[in-house]
């Protein structure tokens, strides 16, 4: 059972060293979204950017879907490059734009195995053609209190799982990522089981807002927000989107993944954005727009699901929320 939190909902009295788990705040250096921190951490963020960022960036072609797009403003594509969680490239939020330099995105293989019919492993241009390209704006929240509002493309996992054929015994899709030390230096950390894994209900995985995401802003995913393919399911926290990934399992039992494995009582398996259930050590009723709410502006309200209730609540109808967290 989730303890609720005594901290204030501004977060001014939450410790730096609670901001992400203890052993990974004993590891490394101070986060950059501590407290006196966050406006330098941006600055920083962005110069790196500028450092890093391509000189020609690939497009992508596809079609705007009025189905999935919020009215929120987006966030800028520097935020949102410059300012990640990808922990195999370094906890900081500056770390992923700094070193994903050295991630090799082709070639690139997404091997589809487990309880299916018809497995296959797919080259990620083949992937790219399964099916018509889509450019959805989604909210993004994470767990620690941040959020972005952002430009993705790419199309339903329901796509690849229709052609997979499940047999009767699939009841869940985990996602493995990459795992290469010669590309990853955080792998030389011992903070998460690697490799990453992530993994949802057989429902949630078919559900159309759940997308297979091959680029952002128009063009084909940074290597610092997950390239070459991540999924993004919007009314989840955010590390249940796994980045880099190169395989999906289909399987029985629910799949162990790694921030449950490392802290079951604060990273549950559904992790629903949820601003009534805490996590132990600090609120989620709130929330910060990177990019748009200064580090002093008043935080907003989060949204129940995300602001995606209308289209997901009933996954989990008659489920105790708060013990299925």
């Amino acid at each position: 059972m989730l303890i609720k939190s005594s901290a204030r909902l501004d977060g001014s009295d939450i410790p730096a060293s609670e901001i992400t788990p203890r052993g990974v705040f004993e590891r490394r250096r101070q986060l950059l979204l501590a407290a006196g921190a966050s406006a330098a951490g941006l600055a920083f963020g962005r110069r790196a950017f500028a450092a890093n960022e391509p000189a020609d960036s690939a497009k992508l072609a596809a079609t705007p879907n009025p189905k999935f797009q919020v009215t929120d403003k987006p966030t800028s594509l520097k935020d949102i490059t410059s300012y990640n969680n990808f922990y195999e490239f370094g906890t900081d939020k500056g770390d992923p734009v700094q070193n994903a330099h050295s991630l090799q995105t082709r070639p690139w293989t997404v091997s589809v195995e487990g309880e299916v019919h018809n497995p296959k492993t797919y080259a990620i241009d083949d992937l790219l053609k399964l099916a018509p390209l889509e450019e959805r704006t989604y909210r993004l929240r994470c767990v620690e209190g941040w959020s972005m509002v952002i430009p993705w493309t790419g199309f339903s996992l329901a796509e690849i799982i229709k052609r997979a054929q499940p047999t009767g015994n699939a009841k869940y899709v985990q996602f493995i990522s990459l795992a290469d030390p010669k590309q990853m230096p955080g792998l030389s950390s011992n903070i998460l089981d690697w490799p990453y894994s992530e993994g949802l209900r057989m429902d949630e995985a078919m559900h159309p807002l759940t997308l297979l995401t091959v680029g952002l802003y128009g063009q084909v995913l940074p290597k610092q927000d997950g390239a070459p393919v991540r999924i993004i399911v919007p009314w989840k926290y955010g590390f249940k989107s796994a980045k880099s990934i190169v395989k999906i399992r289909f399987v029985e039992k629910e799949p162990p993944t790694s921030w449950n494995k490392y802290a079951p009582n604060e990273y549950g398996f559904y992790s629903n954005v949820n601003p009534q259930v805490d996590h132990p050590r600090w609120s989620q009723a709130t929330e910060r727009r990177i990019g748009d709410d200064g580090f002093f502006s008043p935080k907003r309200p989060t949204l129940m699901f995300n602001g995606y209730g209308d289209q997901v609540a009933s996954l989990y109808q008659g489920m105790d929320l708060k013990k299925f967290y």
